[in-house]
């Protein structure tokens, strides 16, 4: 199967690439072949690569800078739909890579595909305007929204916490925001999986929204320190103390949802697809970072 991935420079990116292995034909484009705001680059882009399906891990993802530039990141995030258009104008299956910064983190329970939407910032706002296009340019597409992602590449937080580890003997991590980590490699497994479904069947399946996360949930500060346990256990450097610390502790330009739950069960019950419990994906992905580890 041919598949092309908008966004080539990303985590999710790379994961696409490193999981479809010999599986299937897999090719990552990103700016400037592959411009989302640019029609005509994506038309061009989806032209030469001929996919059997379309994944996008493309967008706009600096969640502070676009408070200050919320036009360029709507714009990026919202020319996903040149992407769907395409999709639908060669029939062929489009999958599109959302997040749970479209709810407003207030609920007490996951939050389900049903529940109402509300972003709290610029972020946000650009990709559930993003869902939306997609959703008005191929109706068929599969929107998943996702949440905490990670990989042993790139930045992210289980990096993070690994290199501020080499100099601080004290860290302080937030512990009243709730989500659910998720593994680069188990997403990309998912949406590999979903995409051969699409294929297979004809699209014959509903499209729409669906949340897909790593199993099961934690906060900030426990999730940190499952990556130190880990990590020493690794021989990495790891702090003396890792302290809990509310919100306000950690002052961000952008709001970040308490609740960042996502309820995966549509997607299981629909398509069969459910990643794997948060607690063994940091394991591997610790084994991946400590096999690049230096010396």
């Amino acid at each position: 199967m041919r598949i092309l991935v908008a966004g080539a420079s990303g985590q999710l990116a790379k994961a696409l690439l490193d999981t479809a292995g010999g599986r299937h034909d897999v090719t990552a484009l990103g700016r400037p072949t592959l411009d989302l705001k640019d029609a005509a680059s994506v038309a061009r882009a989806v032209t030469a690569t001929n996919p059997d399906a379309i994944i996008n891990a493309g967008a706009y993802t600096a969640v502070d800078k676009a408070e200050t530039e919320e036009p360029e990141a709507t714009a990026v995030n919202v020319g996903s739909a040149n992407l769907a258009r395409e999709a639908a104008r060669r029939d062929i299956p489009f999958l599109h890579v959302s997040t749970d910064y479209v709810f407003d983190g207030k609920l007490d329970r996951p939050y389900r595909e049903s529940d109402p939407v509300g972003p709290v910032g610029a972020y946000g706002r650009s990709k559930l305007a993003a869902e939306e296009a997609v959703a008005a340019a191929d109706p068929r597409a599969l929107t998943l929204r996702t949440a905490w992602v990670y990989y042993h590449e790139g930045a992210n937080f289980v990096r993070t916490m690994l290199r501020l580890a080499e100099t601080r003997d004290e860290l302080n991590v937030v512990a009243d925001q709730i989500g659910c980590p998720t593994y680069a490699a188990d997403l990309a497994e998912g949406l590999l999986k979903l995409a051969e479904l699409r294929v297979a069947d004809g699209q014959k399946q509903p499209g729409g929204v669906y949340h897909l996360t790593g199993s099961g949930e934690t906060s900030w500060h426990n999730f940190a320190t499952a990556i130190f346990a880990g990590a020493a256990k690794r021989g990495f450097k790891v702090p003396a103390k890792v302290n809990a610390i509310p919100t306000s502790g950690y002052p961000t330009p952008a709001v970040r949802p308490a609740n960042s739950r996502l309820d995966c069960s549509l997607i299981e019950k629909t398509y069969g697809v459910r990643l794997p419990v948060w607690p063994d994906a940091l394991e591997r992905c610790l084994n991946a970072i400590a096999l690049h580890k230096p010396g």
